[in-house]
C-alpha cells in the first residue's frame, strides 16, 4: 500500500473510534477508492497514561509499548503518524527521536487553530485528564503563544475525570449535561473566551452531544484535518510521479 499513514490508537478504543468516524465523514470521498489509505493500530492494552503521569513510580510505563508500535510502523513507511490521545503527547519527543517519520502534533495544532478561528480569543482554558493538565502538553505553549492560561478548577477538573473515565471509557456513554455544564462553568465562571477540548474522550462528548453554542476548539478534530490534508496531499504526489 502507497501513500498511506498510522494511526497509533487504542487510547481509548471508543476515542479511536470518534477520531476514524471524523476522519472518513470528513474526506472528501464519492466512492471506495477516494477514501484514505490508512493502518489502524489499535493498542488498547496501552497502560493508562494519566495513571503514569500521575505515578510514575508504581504505574506501568506507557511509553514502552508505544515505542515498539513506532518502530514497528516506521519500518511500512507511512507518510506520518496519528497519534489521537492527548495525554500520550507526553511522550511526543521520545517518540519522535524514534522515527524519521512525523507525529503529528495534536495540541500544538489545537492552539494554532485558536489564532484562525477565534482571533480575538485571549483567555484560553483547557479541559483534559489530569495527566495533560499535570504535563503542561497544552498550559506551556498555550502561554508561549501569547495567552492567558485558564486552568479548570479542582472541582470541574473532578467533574471532567468523571466524564471521561465514568462516562466515556466506562461505559461508551455521554452526559449531555455534564459536558454542557462543564464548559458553561469555564466559560461563563472562569471567563474564557475559547475552551480547548484536550482530551479524546470528550471529543466523544462533543460529537454525540454539540456544545450548546459555547466556544470551543476540538483538538481531535484539528488532528482530523490535518491528517486529512497531509495524506491528500501525499496522494497527489504519487499520482504526479
Amino acid at each position: 500500500m502507497k501513500d498511506f499513514f498510522t494511526i497509533l490508537g487504542g487510547m481509548g478504543t471508543e476515542a479511536t473510534e470518534a477520531y476514524i468516524h471524523l476522519l472518513n465523514e470528513r474526506t472528501p470521498a464519492h466512492s471506495d477508492q477516494e477514501y484514505l489509505n490508512y493502518i489502524l493500530v489499535n493498542h488498547a492494552t496501552v497502560p493508562d497514561r494519566t495513571a503514569f503521569i500521575v505515578d510514575p513510580e508504581t504505574a506501568p510505563n506507557p511509553l514502552i509499548p508505544l515505542a515498539e508500535d513506532v518502530r514497528q510502523q516506521s519500518q511500512l513507511g507511512p507518510e506520518f503518524f496519528a497519534l489521537p490521545c492527548n495525554t500520550a503527547h507526553y511522550f511526543y519527543e521520545q517518540l519522535q527521536s524514534l522515527t524519521d517519520i512525523p507525529i503529528l502534533h495534536m495540541p500544538n495544532l489545537a492552539i494554532a487553530a485558536v489564532a484562525a478561528k477565534f482571533p480575538t480569543a485571549r483567555r484560553v482554558g483547557l479541559i483534559a485528564t489530569d495527566g495533560t493538565l499535570k504535563d503542561q502538553v497544552y498550559e506551556l505553549p498555550i502561554k508561549a503563544a501569547g495567552y492567558e492560561f485558564v486552568m479548570p478548577t479542582p472541582a470541574i477538573a473532578a467533574e471532567t475525570m468523571t466524564l471521561i473515565y465514568d462516562d466515556v471509557k466506562a461505559q461508551n456513554h455521554v452526559n449531555p449535561d455534564r459536558y454542557h455544564h462543564i464548559l458553561q462553568q469555564m466559560v461563563d465562571e472562569l471567563g474564557c473566551d475559547v475552551v480547548i477540548l484536550g482530551c479524546t474522550e470528550i471529543s466523544v462528548a462533543e460529537q454525540r452531544a454539540g456544545n450548546a453554542g459555547f466556544p470551543v476548539i476540538d483538538a481531535q478534530g484539528e488532528l482530523v484535518d490535518e491528517s486529512i490534508r497531509l495524506a491528500l496531499a501525499a496522494r497527489n504526489r504519487q499520482q504526479a510521479e
